[in-house]
């Protein structure tokens, strides 16, 4: 006879649990205590296909939270007992309060079959089990019984010794309790991995559920190991966040999950035709979640969140592009010029700034992203489509992974590929993982703001709906082929979990808002700002060789010399000297800071009148008039080719620096799609993240300024630059949206897949659809002659 088996028969008080044990070992049994305890232990034996099955009734018990003596033995024997099956007995006319403790087993990763028993008393209450897609979506056998009638007991027994022969240890089926919670579980259970804390076979991720949740038992378990007193400190500090975010405590909001889940599994699975009282949040559900307003509302809801964002925003995005221009001016006024005002002024302040001048949309699209999460319609968004997810290979699952990664925009793919763990089908998890990036992540957030508002300043709210939709066709048919082809295989079944609905506290939404843009700040002031010097230096070095540096300024030299030997200048300007001079006052008026008008020389004036500058101090001899429009027209000429001349000078020096040797090295590769030099090097940047093409525009363009006085903020620039348009700029946005994921989310690709090969199988994708896309848009817009 093959090895005994030791099955543990767990369930409900009342749920048919001891009669059920009676017919499974007959009058092969023994009464006893558990050790240590009074309460009674039952066992018994019994022999089925060939193998000696060992049966121990754990003490009847709601859930295994350490709070009750049953509780905890019940779990001690599950955890130290080490059983090779747990044979979990629910009252199908009870489910959603049997089905509790099932959660809690397969969060335990404990080896599972389901008897549904006193299936007769359900049926009697009019209550109609699905037991097929019970199981479908537990992904565990479910057996209907009836203990009395000893109905269903061999084809239980038959799937408990299967399961012990052919299943593996992995947990079977995990709850997705939300990215908040997600978060602090992912820093406990990462102090656990780096003590190499095991206890048993159990993950590390229940312990610290079970940690998160106050329960002492679990917490006795760490005494006397190295490392205790820093997971402890964790855990406490992650308790009090969560406290702080939702306004309960851990214990509740694990528990809310828990039941969420249930309600999701006994919505699809369980027919009751009596009426019962419906709660609030289900009423609520019947309109939100309807097939047919359901969508309608979602997409007003969404389109609601852009208008928010933008039009809430812009004053503010407004008054900061306005401070950093400013700041710009104050320190190119104050520091002479030279290699380190450069760094300053066009490296760091435009560099950063044109980042850091979003901070006030990011921070209204994040306070619309906790309002949905915590008024729980956030998992609605998800249970709907995951509808349409089905169709497209993905997982149920998927939605909250995608969700996360800015399935609305402003999320990240990193957490929305690790959310990715719980999803039991390895091709479904990576499938995820690899469409993940093709969301609207808060780094593209910047890029798409700086060009919606350039280009399509009356359409901003609009504009950003379309490309949430793109963004999701994309990433639909991307997870369509990849899985009818390298990933393709059948799809598991998935249970969502439907909190119910909350009223947000102010508190939570501002600590949500604050913590999440304040790691877009953070990460302007590390990374982008290390790589903002970087580019900055990319296109400083090598400066233009000396030779042709001096060639240029012979030719600005020679202008100028023409320019003073005409008969009409020369009256007026004697010197290079005088001409500068007029240039300066010119610059004033331009700026409105002439406040020595008065002090200049009458022909400065007059000619600045000429010119078109109107001031009251501008007070010229009508007889001087003719002679100054001849004069005019020629200083025009001069000044218009002079400046022509510098601009080539910095365009000169720019391409021949690394950065600008790249971008034009790429001109060939991206000329399809109308992208300059400059845009190049912007999207080069943005292989570390997808900020630096804002930061690295703002560099470029600053750079190439002749003069700082007349700087304007980088929407600005690119309106009047030539070649910039509206198609260009959407071409742009679709590129960015589509390719290369950031440096760090190729990290957690490789790691969470377990092969880089994924990661550069990610890189080389994205790359190429942004392409195809990117051609597509450029090519049918000039073509139809849109935005041109």
């Amino acid at each position: 006879m093959d090895e005994k088996i030791v099955l543990a028969l767990a369930g409900n008080p009342n749920a048919g649990k001891t009669t059920l044990f009676n017919a499974l070992t007959g009058a092969r049994q023994h009464v006893g205590n558990w050790p240590g305890v009074t309460v009674e232990k039952k066992e018994g034996t019994l022999k089925h296909s060939n193998r000696e099955i060992h049966v121990v009734d754990l003490p009847g018990t709601y859930s295994l939270t350490a709070y009750s003596l049953e509780e905890i033995i019940a779990r001690n024997f599950i955890v130290e007992g080490s059983p090779e099956i747990v044979l979990d007995v629910v009252d199908a006319s009870n489910l959603e309060r049997n089905l509790y403790l099932s959660v809690q087993l397969l969060e335990m990763g404990a080896k599972v079959v389901m008897a549904l028993n006193m299936i007769d008393v359900a049926e009697g209450r009019k209550i109609r089990v699905d037991h097929s897609r019970l199981e479908e979506l537990l992904s565990i056998p479910v057996i209907p019984t009836n203990g009395k009638k000893g109905v269903g007991i061999s084809e239980l027994l038959d799937r408990a010794v299967h399961e012990v022969e052919y299943s593996n240890d992995k947990p079977r089926s995990i709850i997705q309790y939300g990215t908040e919670i997600e978060e602090e579980l992912s820093k406990v259970e990462e102090k656990l991995d780096r003590m190499i804390f095991r206890l048993g076979k159990l993950s590390n991720r229940w312990i610290a559920v079970k940690l998160l949740e106050g329960d002492s038992e679990i917490a006795k378990k760490l005494d006397g190991l190295e490392g205790r007193d820093r997971i402890l400190a964790q855990v406490e500090q992650s308790r009090r966040h969560l406290t702080d975010i939702f306004a309960d405590s851990p214990e509740i909001l694990f528990t809310d999950a828990r039941y969420g889940f249930i309600s999701g599994a006994i919505k699809q699975s369980v027919h009751v035709e009596t009426a019962d009282r419906v709660h609030l949040s289900e009423n609520i559900d019947k309109v939100l979640t309807n097939r047919v307003l359901g969508p309608v509302i979602l997409l007003a809801v969404l389109y609601s969140v852009y208008l928010f964002t933008f039009q809430g925003s812009e004053p503010l995005v407004d008054s900061f592009e306005t401070f950093f221009k400013w700041l710009g001016n104050l320190v190119s006024d104050a520091m002479p010029e030279g290699m380190l005002r450069s760094l300053i002024v066009s490296g760091i302040i435009d560099g950063v700034g044109g980042v850091l001048g979003f901070t006030p949309l990011i921070a209204f699209m994040f306070l619309a992203i906790a309002i949905l999460e915590d008024t729980g319609y956030m998992a609605r968004i998800a249970f709907m489509l995951d509808r349409v997810l089905r169709g497209f290979g993905l997982h149920g699952a998927s939605m909250l992974a995608l969700m996360v990664s800015g399935g609305i925009a402003g999320g990240c793919a990193v957490p929305g590929i690790m959310a990715t763990r719980t999803m039991k089908e390895p091709k479904e998890r990576l499938v995820t993982i690899l469409v993940a990036p093709l969301m609207n992540c808060g780094a593209k957030l910047p890029v798409y703001a700086l060009l919606i508002g350039a280009f399509f300043p009356g359409g901003k709210a609009q504009i950003m709906f379309l490309l949430t939709i793109v963004s999701w066709a994309m990433a639909l048919t991307a997870a369509k082929i990849i899985r009818s082809t390298v990933l393709s295989g059948p799809s598991a079944p998935f249970v969502l979990e439907l909190p119910p609905y909350r009223i947000p506290t102010l508190r939570g939404l501002l600590i949500h808002t604050w913590e999440r843009t304040w790691m877009y700040v953070k990460k302007a002031g590390t990374v982008i700002l290390a790589v903002s010097i970087i580019i900055w230096a990319m296109m400083t070095f090598p400066s233009l060789p000396a030779e042709q540096a001096k060639s240029f300024d012979q030719r600005i030299s020679k202008l100028s010399s023409e320019f003073l030997a005409l008969p009409t200048a020369h009256e007026l300007f004697k010197t290079e000297g005088d001409l500068e001079d007029f240039e300066a006052f010119r610059k004033q008026l331009a700026d409105g800071k002439a406040k020595d008008a008065e002090n200049q020389k009458p022909e400065f004036l007059a000619l600045a009148q000429a010119l078109g500058y109107e001031s009251k101090k501008l007070k010229i001899d009508d007889s001087r008039k003719a002679a100054m429009a001849q004069l005019a027209d020629s200083y025009t000429r001069y000044a218009e080719e002079k400046n022509s001349l510098e601009n080539e000078k910095q365009s000169a020096g720019l391409k021949h620096t690394l950065g600008g040797r790249i971008g034009v090295a790429l001109e060939y590769v991206f000329k399809p799609m109308g992208f300059d030099w400059r845009t190049n090097v912007a999207l080069v940047g943005g292989f570390a993240a997808k900020e630096v093409v804002v930061s690295t525009l703002g560099t470029a363009y600053s750079m190439g300024e002749v003069n700082r006085k007349e700087a304007v903020s980088l929407a600005e620039r690119l309106k009047t630059e030539p070649g910039w348009n509206p198609l260009l700029a959407l071409t742009l946005i679709v590129f960015v949206m589509l390719y290369n994921p950031c440096f760090t989310t190729l990290v957690v690709i490789g790691r969470e897949s377990g092969k880089w090969r994924w990661s550069l199988f990610a890189m080389v994708y994205t790359t190429t659809l942004a392409y195809c896309m990117a051609f597509l848009v450029h090519s049918v817009g000039s073509l139809l002659k849109l935005g041109v």
